[in-house]
C-alpha cells in the first residue's frame, strides 16, 4: 500500500474533495466540507488518519498495533493508521469507507441534496 493508492480510494468517494491546507506534507480529503481522512505524504510507511465511532476505535487499536490513536488531531475518535504487512488493503478500505459514512451521515440534509445535485 502507498499512498496514491490511499488518494485514489478516499478520492474515488461520491463528492469526495482534496486540498493541501496544511502544506504540501498532508492530504485532506473532504466530504460536505468536512473532513474524513488526512493522508501523510511524506510518512514511510504510507500512513492515514481517519474518524472512527468510540467503539471501532477501541477495537482497532486493541487488534492493530499499527492503529494509534490521532490526538494531536484534538479528536479522541480519529486513529492513525500506519500501513505495514499486518494490515491488509480490504481492511483498509473499509476503515475509509467507515470513516466517510461517519461524515456523510453527519452532513446536514440540505447540503447532501446539495451534493446530489452536482
Amino acid at each position: 500500500m502507498n499512498v496514491e493508492a490511499l488518494r485514489d480510494y478516499c478520492i474515488s468517494k461520491p463528492h469526495a474533495t482534496e486540498s493541501l491546507p496544511f502544506g504540501p506534507e498532508n492530504l485532506v480529503l473532504k466530504v460536505g466540507g468536512k473532513m474524513f481522512g488526512l493522508i501523510s505524504l511524506d510518512a514511510s510507511p504510507a500512513s492515514i488518519n481517519l474518524k472512527c465511532n468510540p467503539e471501532l476505535a477501541e477495537q482497532l487499536r486493541d487488534e492493530y498495533s499499527a492503529v494509534i490513536p490521532a490526538y494531536h488531531m484534538n479528536k479522541k475518535h480519529w486513529n492513525t493508521v500506519k500501513m505495514n504487512s499486518s494490515i491488509r488493503w480490504a481492511q483498509v478500505q473499509e476503515w475509509i469507507d467507515h470513516s466517510y459514512d461517519l461524515v456523510w451521515q453527519s452532513l446536514p440534509k440540505a447540503v447532501k441534496a446539495e451534493l446530489e445535485k452536482e
